[in-house]
C-alpha cells in the first residue's frame, strides 16, 4: 500500500515501503516509484487471482461449504487467505498490494495515496474481479457462479449484513496499516498477516455475509453472473469499515507514535 509518488525517505512517516525504500540505502537514492500503468497491473493481476480462487472453491463445493462444520469453512478461508498472502506479498513493491476498493478507499482518506491513482486502482480492481469471475464461469464449464459470490446467511439482515462488513473489514484495513503502512513493521511480512486476517475474518463471519470485505470480492463475479442482492451490504460495509480503521491509524495511532 504504498504512494505512487517518488519521495524522500524522511518524509515516509507512517507510509507503507515502495520500491524506493526497500532496496539498500546506496540503490534507493537512485530508485524510482512504479508507474500508475504498473501499479493498475499488479492491482488487477492480485485482484484476478483472488477472485478467481474464491469463486472455483466456493462454485465446486457450494452449497454445503459453510454447512459441513469447521473443515470446510477452515478450507475457504485458507483459500482466500492464502491466495491474499502470496499477492500481496508479490506486488506490494509495485502497488502496495491493495487488491481491494475498501484498502484504496482507506488509504486515500488517510493521505497515503494519491486521489487519481486510488481511482485508478480501484476501476482496475473491479475490472480484475471481473475478469476473475468470468474465468471461473469458464473453468467451470459455463454453470452459474452464483454460489462464488458472498450472500447474507439464513435470517441476516441489510443492517446487520453492513455492521458485520464494517467489522471484518475495520480489522483487514486495520492489519493493512499496521504491517503495511507503519515503516517499523517493515511491510516484509505484512502479506502473510494481511493473509491471516482475511482467514480469521471468513471463519468469523463467512456464515453470516460470506465475509467478502472487498467490494471487488462480490462485484465482480456479480457482474458476470448479472445479480446484485444485497448491493449495499458489500459496497457500504466494507468502504466504512476501511475508512474508520484508516483514520484510526492516520489520527491517533501513527501521529502519535511519531511525535
Amino acid at each position: 500500500m504504498a504512494e505512487s509518488r517518488t519521495t524522500d525517505r524522511r518524509d515516509l512517516s507512517g507510509t507503507f515501503a515502495t520500491p524506493a525504500e526497500q532496496p539498500t540505502r546506496a540503490e534507493a537514492a537512485t530508485a524510482t516509484a512504479p508507474t500508475p500503468l504498473a501499479q493498475a497491473a499488479a492491482e488487477l493481476v492480485g485482484t484476478f487471482a483472488l477472485i478467481y480462487v474464491g469463486v472455483m472453491v466456493l462454485a465446486t463445493g457450494a452449497p454445503t461449504l459453510f454447512q459441513n462444520g469447521t473443515k470446510d469453512l477452515v478450507a475457504v478461508a485458507l483459500a482466500h487467505g492464502l491466495t491474499i498472502a502470496v499477492m500481496v506479498s508479490a506486488t506490494m513493491q509495485i502497488s502496495g498490494g491493495q487488491l481491494n476498493p475498501a484498502v484504496t478507499v482507506g488509504l486515500a482518506a488517510a493521505r497515503k495515496l494519491p486521489m487519481v491513482q486510488a481511482g485508478i486502482n480501484i476501476v482496475v480492481q473491479v475490472i480484475g474481479g471481473a475478469l476473475g469471475g468470468w474465468a471461473a464461469k469458464a473453468s467451470l464449464g459455463g454453470v452459474s457462479i452464483k454460489d462464488g459470490i458472498p450472500a447474507l446467511g439464513q435470517g441476516v439482515g441489510t443492517g446487520r449484513g453492513i455492521l458485520i462488513e464494517a467489522i471484518l473489514t475495520f480489522f483487514l484495513v486495520f492489519v493493512v496499516f499496521g504491517t503495511g503502512v507503519d515503516q517499523r513493521f517493515g511491510a516484509r511480512l505484512g502479506g502473510i498477516a494481511i493473509g491471516f486476517t482475511v482467514a480469521l475474518d471468513i471463519l468469523a463471519g463467512g456464515p453470516l455475509t460470506g465475509a467478502a470485505m472487498n467490494p471487488a470480492r462480490w462485484l465482480g463475479p456479480a457482474i458476470v453472473q448479472s445479480t446484485y442482492a444485497n448491493t449495499a451490504v458489500y459496497l457500504i460495509g466494507p468502504v466504512v469499515g476501511g475508512v474508520v480503521a484508516a483514520l484510526v491509524w492516520s489520527l491517533v495511532l501513527l501521529e502519535r507514535r511519531m511525535n
